[in-house]
């Protein structure tokens, strides 16, 4: 699924495509992946386009929010003068719209048209107040972003897991916002720091060094559009070039460490494909 710098990257590409565009009509073909009353859509514009960890959230004229989630296979598909996808491609990209995966579509006053598809149905969009959002139980639980953390407070949040595997601390959303199994796995390398060591045995060094690594990794994964997984394509139709150009470890198991020269190696922590250099973690 789509992690925090895909999700960035997908907002800054929506932005630059529909902020300020009038919706005319809202087709609901699945009704589990719209949640709200339409009537609080039509006739709004796009003010704003946000994002609160892995969920993009659109601010409408009337105030109301849009809350997007794409889960696994979601797909944001922008059709106008020419067509824009985002999310996670498959022959809904070329195919012709709506498609055969097609959950909601907009139709904007311009002629334009942004589709929500989505093959699973995990996925959804949910229409919310101003209280609704601030409420929302996925956006409450909610830790702050690897940005938004002093070290102190990151140091705390570890030592309150001590018997836990580092990385599995750091993928749950209520202690961190945000980091997925890319960038977990990638911050880990940067501190030198093994992903099944207990967060009790890291020093205060290691920890600072961990949570730098992770707003490094993930910042550079935003400045190069994300990573090039085979699911994902950014907001212009392009692939991101993260994993090509900035990944040390994800996915290059069996490869030459680009630091040390040793072999990447995976395993399995916390349920996840991991991978690890043991020459430059310890």
């Amino acid at each position: 699924m789509p992690e925090l710098p895909e999700v960035e990257t997908i907002r800054r590409g929506l932005e630059k495509l529909i902020l300020h565009k009038k919706i005319k009509n809202v087709v609901i073909l699945c009704e589990k992946s719209f949640r709200g009353d339409p009537k609080w859509v039509v006739g709004q514009k796009m003010d704003r386009l946000d994002r609160r960890g892995k969920a993009l959230l659109i601010q409408l004229s009337n105030k109301m929010w849009m809350m997007a989630h794409l889960r696994m296979t979601g797909q944001m598909i922008f059709e106008g003068g020419e067509k824009f996808a985002a999310g996670h491609p498959d022959g809904g990209f070329t195919e012709k719209m709506p498609g055969r995966h097609t959950r909601v579509y907009f139709d904007f006053e311009d002629g334009t048209h942004l589709y929500f598809n989505d093959q699973r149905k995990f996925g959804f969009i949910a229409v919310l107040d101003e209280l609704g959002l601030a409420e929302d139980s996925f956006l409450k639980k909610l830790a702050p972003e690897p940005w938004d953390m002093k070290s102190e407070d990151f140091w705390g949040m570890l030592q309150r897991h001590k018997s836990a595997p580092i990385k599995a601390v750091i993928l749950d959303q209520s202690n961190i916002a945000g980091v997925g199994n890319i960038y977990a796995d990638e911050g880990c390398f940067y501190a030198g720091i093994l992903p099944w060591r207990r967060c009790g045995d890291l020093e205060r060094e290691e920890s600072d060094l961990l949570l730098k690594g992770l707003c490094e990794v993930m910042q550079a994964a935003i400045d190069s559009g994300g990573s090039t997984m085979k699911d994902y394509v950014r907001a212009d139709g392009t692939k991101g070039s993260y994993l090509e150009k900035f990944a040390q470890v994800f996915r290059r198991d069996g490869l030459e460490c680009r630091r040390c020269g040793g072999m990447i190696e995976k395993t399995r922590v916390a349920g996840r494909g991991t991978h690890y250099c043991r020459g430059c973690q310890k």
